[in-house]
């Protein structure tokens, strides 16, 4: 028995154990059964993402946040930014008529850029190369061995690096410091529930932060 490795975006990970002189069509089902693994598990489930598709703008907010467990949205700036982002990105899948599997993928690309960002403080440029090892495995492929596994076609794929790049890439500094920043808990609630001070200071410090993406005037 030989053991094959393959990799996969963000590390390689051993693959399964395949018989030496194996037929090819063991051999492919090895190969589609690692494929499967590409952006899983889903970050949204079918039914979830089928109530969401039956709802207007603000429904699909109000799916999100009880999907998500956001409980602090009027107080916490970090949770309005974050259910912004997966609405926005939903909000977009659905004007490009997305099938049910490429919305699964699409925002499960979405979190795990997030997860990336948050959990292994990737930075931009490790993003980036992270998100092309991705597409190359479930965008447009000119192999013919691989043709059956593309989950989107070539102007879908070119449109969701296009989305990413102002969505996401654009404001990286934004999200790595609602990450990274030393406060317990980022917030924007009323005057009498932080020190005028500290709140100022904070203040200053996302205005700070969105005039240097843009954001802000």
């Amino acid at each position: 028995m030989a053991a094959s490795v393959g990799t996969t975006p963000g590390g390689t990970t051993p693959a399964a154990m395949t018989p030496v002189g194996a037929s090819p069509e063991l051999e492919k089902d090895v190969d589609f059964q690692e494929h499967e693994k590409i952006l899983s598990p889903d970050f949204l489930s079918v039914d979830q993402i089928t109530e969401m598709l039956a709802e207007d703008v603000d429904g699909v907010q109000q799916k999100l946040e009880k999907f998500l467990n956001f409980k602090n949205l009027q107080t916490c700036l970090k949770e309005a930014i974050l259910l912004d982002y997966y609405v926005s990105g939903f909000l977009w899948a659905r004007g490009m008529d997305f099938s049910i599997i490429q919305y699964s993928k699409f925002m499960t690309l979405l979190d795990m850029l997030l997860h990336n960002l948050r959990t292994l403080r990737m930075s931009l440029e490790d993003s980036l190369k992270w998100l092309g090892e991705v597409m190359a495995e479930i965008g447009p492929s000119h192999s013919q061995k691989n043709e059956a596994w593309n989950i989107f076609d070539v102007k879908q794929a070119n449109a969701i690096i296009d989305y990413l790049k102002v969505s996401l890439f654009q404001h990286y500094k934004l999200y790595e410091f609602l990450f990274y920043s030393p406060r317990e808990e980022i917030v924007i609630g009323t005057e009498d529930q932080e020190p005028p001070l500290k709140k100022k200071k904070f203040r200053e410090d996302i205005i700070a932060v969105f005039k240097s993406e843009g954001l802000a005037r």
